[in-house]
């Protein structure tokens, strides 16, 4: 009489593989598609007919995403001054073009960094930019903007 048992353990095995190669695709498009974890936070953001800000404060944060600004200012160009501290590890703020490329990048350190530059808008009147965290910790970064010449 023979035994079933290394039957059933090629089954398993051939079950734990597949598990650990849905597992690691799952992860890949997850860090593809971008994931921000940010704890302690605080975000506000406005927009006026004269320009507009968006501010975030954190305890910490992990990871990135790209988000949307909305303004009142569709298809223009805008004036950006972008802010950004943080007392530990990494973080950067990219303004990005349309294209997704990046026209103004500022990296967060202990002593407050500021850097000024300029946008378009879509028709929507939005523009995006991207936040990038490696082990931040106590942070802030703040975008003010406005038409050009307003």
């Amino acid at each position: 009489m023979r035994s079933h048992v290394p039957q059933t353990r090629n089954k398993a095995q051939r079950a734990v593989r597949r598990l650990c190669f849905v597992l690691c695709a799952l992860f890949s498009v997850l860090s593809l598609t971008g994931c921000l974890l940010i704890s302690g936070a605080n975000q506000s953001a406005d927009s006026t007919g004269e320009g507009g800000n968006v501010y975030v404060s954190f305890v910490s944060a992990e990871g990135n995403d790209t988000r949307i600004v909305q303004t009142n200012f569709p298809g223009q160009t805008l004036d950006l001054t972008v802010f950004a501290r943080n007392e530990r590890g990494q973080m950067r703020i990219e303004v990005l073009d349309d294209r997704g490329s990046v026209v103004l990048s500022v990296e967060g350190t202990a002593q407050e960094q500021v850097r000024p530059g300029q946008v378009q808008t879509n028709a929507a009147g939005e523009f995006r930019y991207r936040v990038r965290a490696t082990g931040a910790q106590r942070g802030e970064f703040q975008i003010l903007y406005q038409p050009t010449g307003g």
